[in-house]
């Protein structure tokens, strides 16, 4: 990843070695080298494979923090906070292309077609998120929404490590659904630390969604046996509003059963996941696969 600034502006390996090294779990790339290494996939295709659904993730965080306005990522600065509008856009434009680079190496067209469908699917659900501010199908809204963030990528990152794998179209329907269920889990454990976790803990400032007035499953829920309250109608609405009234919404929110709820809803996606290995090869990268799944409702940044 640290190679493909190669040959390019100093300011951009600057850049790209300020995000790398900032860390992250890495899950989706070892999702990809544990799937792939499950069915039996070149390694070497594997890594370029795994680095460039990496650097996809960096590139959307990259805007993402710019849209946001997010002067935090993972506990150090962004880009944004420290670049201008522009400069930050066209690094973010960058590593999105120096990410399908990657993608083009593994030698599959399939590989890109996934590739492109899946940025395609980031961007059109950025877009939908900034236009629907007024829609009030909460709950629909809420999974079409970490679908296209958080769950697409999970998606991507099975379903190109099998089509790098020998023939194995009777298993591709269930690594691409594995896929799906853990994304899905991921993203709701991570609206659930928007809450619950200490901004040391998760490199970013909580109640950050609320903020935004961007409406998470743990606002839902509480919004579903709470529908009368008026700190939670100005979110509802879409509006920025006072501390005072953020932080008594949050620790409601947080008192709630909303959050056990959420929780309870993530797990359902991950035993979904598991049922799904079921009938895969009995190797140790699934029994990895399994472990992944079981840390992503047990994680607590």
């Amino acid at each position: 990843m640290r190679a493909v600034s190669n040959g390019h502006n100093p300011e951009l390996k600057a850049a790209l070695e300020h995000l790398l090294s900032s860390g992250g779990k890495r899950v989706r790339p070892v999702v990809a080298l544990l799937t792939g290494g499950m069915l039996g996939a070149d390694p070497a295709r594997l890594i370029t494979l795994a680095a460039a659904i990496e650097l996809l993730h960096t590139a959307t965080l990259v805007h993402d923090d710019l849209i946001d306005g997010s002067l935090l990522r993972r506990g150090i600065p962004t880009l944004n906070s420290q670049w201008t509008p522009a400069a930050t856009v066209l690094t973010g434009d960058f590593i999105f292309a120096r990410a399908a680079m990657l993608a083009a190496e593994t030698d599959s067209v399939e590989v890109m077609r996934l590739f492109s469908g899946t940025l395609s699917t980031i961007v059109n659900g950025e877009i939908t998120q900034m236009f629907n501010r007024d829609s009030r199908s909460f709950r629909d809204d809420y999974f079409h929404r970490i679908y296209a963030k958080t769950a697409s990528m999970f998606e991507l990152a099975t379903s190109a490590a099998a089509v790098l794998s020998p023939p194995c179209e009777e298993v591709y329907d269930s690594v691409r659904r594995y896929g799906y269920e853990i994304g899905m889990a991921f993203q709701i454990i991570d609206d659930v630390l928007d809450f619950t976790g200490q901004q040391t803990e998760v490199g970013k400032p909580v109640a950050r969604d609320l903020q935004q007035g961007l409406i998470t499953l743990p606002t839902i829920y509480y919004f579903e046996s709470h529908p009368d309250n008026a700190d939670l109608q100005p979110v509802l609405d879409g509006y920025i509003y006072d501390e005072n009234r953020l932080a008594r919404l949050t620790t409601a929110i947080r008192q709630s059963d909303a959050i056990d709820k959420s929780v309870e809803e993530a797990g359902g996606f991950i035993g979904r996941a598991l049922e799904l290995l079921e009938d895969l090869p009995a190797t140790e990268e699934r029994q990895a696969l399994e472990d992944l799944a079981e840390f992503i409702v047990r994680r607590q940044k």
